[in-house]
């Protein structure tokens, strides 16, 4: 499998060579986007002839994480000289427009491919924070499976990132996947456990169990109409009407639970709204208006 924000390039796409009217494309402007490595090199350096291809496999096999310009200084010097080349082969890593590492000489293999890497992983909690919120505009959209998928494939590079982890759940509580959503909360590592995302993922399973037992929703909210003090068929109502998605009926249904009765069931309607508070955005509007009405009952 590629990597987050990977994709397929050529060596073509991955390496070119500048010259001084190519280099600001080349290198700066490219930089804000991925990192570029420059090689500094001539024809008649010996140590470039080894260390340039060498380069170039390794900048190959991190799969368009980074990118690789060579400057030949013979043919460049005024570049050369503002980078203030002393010696070749010398090379700079560029990223967000400026430089940002490098090294001069001919280095032994494993020394490169960390240092390939150490500049790759220069754009990665960027590239992580894009196929982050790709994967949740997709759980929104309803691609579920595909969301999944994304967010499987952020843990792969980052087995602790929460937002995927959690997010992960969700996808699988969206498949109607409970069991498998359950397993992941179990097995979740210990710096996710306590994590704000993966307590809404936990408060939505939790929903989740409760809307896949709820009862018909006409035949409760007739039940309701028949008797308000009904406070049962009332709470089983917000637990029918969040399995379809209503959570602001559900909410107001959950109020007027507590309105009635707030100890009834041991202050299950307290209870179950902040479980609902909890599952939905912290900022969602509908939360905002429903933790307010809350308050206002609480403290009156």
């Amino acid at each position: 499998m590629l990597g987050l924000g990977a994709q397929s390039h050529s060596p073509v796409d991955l390496i070119k060579d500048a010259t001084e009217a190519t280099f600001m494309a080349d290198v700066i402007e490219t930089s804000r986007e991925v990192p570029v490595i420059v090689d500094f090199w001539a024809t008649w350096c010996g140590p470039c002839k080894t260390l340039g291809p060498m380069l170039e496999s390794a900048v190959t096999a991190a799969g368009g994480k980074v990118r690789m310009v060579k400057v030949d200084v013979d043919k460049n010097q005024r570049i050369a000289g503002q980078l203030r080349i002393q010696s070749i082969p010398t090379v700079y890593a560029f990223w967000q427009g400026q430089p940002v590492d490098g090294f001069q000489g001919a280095v032994p293999a494993s020394e490169l491919k960390a240092f390939v890497d150490r500049v790759s992983a220069l754009a990665g909690a960027g590239g992580l924070a894009e196929a982050l919120q790709a994967a949740e505009d997709m759980l929104n959209e309803g691609a579920a499976s595909d969301a999944a998928e994304t967010f499987a494939a952020i843990l792969e590079e980052e087995p602790e990132n929460a937002g995927a982890y959690a997010g992960l759940v969700r996808a699988h509580l969206a498949l109607g996947n409970l069991d498998q959503a359950q397993a992941l909360i179990t097995d979740a590592p210990a710096s996710v456990v306590k994590t704000k995302e993966l307590d809404a993922a936990r408060a939505q399973l939790e929903l989740a169990r409760q809307a896949a037992k709820a009862g018909p929703e006409a035949e409760l909210r007739a039940a309701v109409e028949a008797d308000p003090t009904n406070h049962q068929a009332r709470f089983d109502l917000a637990a029918a009407l969040l399995a379809t998605d209503n959570a602001k009926e559900a909410i107001d249904q959950l109020l007027e639970l507590f309105r009635r009765d707030r100890e009834w069931n041991g202050g299950a309607a307290k209870t179950q709204l902040f479980t609902i508070f909890e599952a939905l955005k912290p900022q969602d509007p509908i939360v905002l208006a429903g933790r307010r009405r809350l308050s206002s009952m609480i403290f009156s």
